[in-house]
């Protein structure tokens, strides 16, 4: 679908450092692909040019152009959305697995994302905001459009670390008493708690407030497959606990039971009229951009 994969694959654009600079990258080399594809009725900035054709409408005309080459053109897609956007981003000690090896840690991952997605939406004329968050809000920047307002973001998600345990429920209640106006929501976490049930709750409360959701549920290739080789120390980043284990003898328990987790939140959030999107880290950036722009499309039909 989108041939400038050097620009959406997290695992070569990490190289780059800057959090700014990747989401430039990203995002130019995800709507360039997007234009070359058949998904042409996505508005990622401000139009689109055709040549009139008998038939359309003459208000549509650009007379700028015109005015230049001395042709019809028609502007396609052309809309001002004025959403108003938030994007929570955990960043609790889980979220920066794995630590070490080929892949990114979830932390870096969503970071990207974040940072990918506010760009794309102040491309749009969005409003969009950020908060992080752990067992309590760290960061808490409200929703604005101008292009300025990006650095902001760009600077919070800069170099951030994964460093506590984890209360989404609680964050997420409070979150909802906070944000009074009814805006959409981008959720980026492992979602990795002590109560699964209290997070959908939480979750639904911010949809009983009319917020459209969108969870971006991240988790790493490790965490998906336990594809380990040898016995090893596994250490729980949010409380330190350590257990020795052979993954090959608990492989097919581990796999059942991550299963179900994810069956647990992918099947109460839909019924919830929540959008749900399990992420794996090795992907290229452009499943969840479109992803996005997907739920955005079908919301405005």
């Amino acid at each position: 679908m989108i041939k400038d994969k050097q620009f959406l694959d997290p695992n070569i654009i990490v190289k780059l450092g800057k959090v700014n600079l990747v989401a430039r990258l990203v995002v130019e080399g995800f709507i360039s692909g997007l234009h070359k594809s058949p998904f042409r009725g996505f508005n990622v900035e401000f139009a689109e040019h055709r040549q009139y054709l008998p038939g359309d409408e003459i208000r549509h005309i650009d007379w700028k152009v015109y005015g230049k080459s001395d042709k019809y053109y028609i502007k396609q897609f052309e809309e001002e959305t004025n959403l108003k956007a938030y994007i929570f981003l955990d960043k609790s000690a889980s979220m920066d697995f794995p630590r070490s090896g080929d892949s990114l840690s979830k932390l870096t991952y969503g970071s990207y994302l974040a940072a990918s997605l506010a760009y794309l939406m102040l491309r749009q004329r969005d409003s969009v905001g950020l908060v992080t968050f752990d067992s309590e809000i760290k960061n808490f920047i409200p929703p604005r459009s101008q292009a300025g307002h990006l650095h902001q973001i760009h600077e919070v998600l800069t170099d951030l670390k994964g460093e506590s345990d984890t209360d989404i429920a609680k964050v997420f209640h409070q979150l909802a008493e906070r944000i009074k106006r009814r805006a959409l929501i981008v959720i980026i976490s492992d979602l990795f708690t002590s109560s699964d049930q209290a997070v959908v709750n939480a979750l639904k409360h911010l949809r009983h407030l009319k917020h459209e959701i969108i969870v971006f549920h991240l988790l790493s290739k490790e965490e998906l497959e336990l594809d380990f080789k040898n016995v090893g120390r596994f250490i729980d980043l949010e409380n330190g606990e350590k257990i020795v284990i052979a993954p090959k003898e608990i492989r097919g328990l581990y796999l059942e039971k991550i299963g179900s987790f994810l069956d647990y939140f992918k099947q109460n959030l839909l019924e919830a009229n929540i959008d749900y999107q399990l992420l794996n880290t090795g992907l290229p950036l452009e499943y969840p951009l479109f992803s996005y722009l997907s739920r955005r499309m079908k919301r405005r039909k």
